[in-house]
């Protein structure tokens, strides 16, 4: 995503947890993990946050160009 980075500490529990998962699927680190769901978590904020607030918003084709498909992104998760 970017290359300067900000240390954010979360319980042990979820972390093992997180590592539990990745197992089989594109993230090599819990950090990786945690970047993808955030950054994830934020996009579907900001679209809210936009619908919202009576802006326009890009339909989910729109949202996806470029990116994967929340069916290739949820296997990689290992949940397919």
């Amino acid at each position: 995503m970017t290359d300067r980075t900000r240390t954010i500490e979360i319980p042990e529990q979820i972390a093992v947890e997180l590592a539990g998962r990745i197992d089989g699927t594109e993230f090599d680190s819990v950090d990786e993990y945690v970047e993808f769901a955030l950054a994830q978590l934020l996009a579907e904020l900001r679209y809210h946050s936009a619908e919202s607030d009576g802006l326009p918003v890009a339909d989910e084709t729109e949202q996806q160009s470029g990116s994967e498909s929340v069916a290739d992104q949820l296997e990689s998760l290992g949940y397919l």
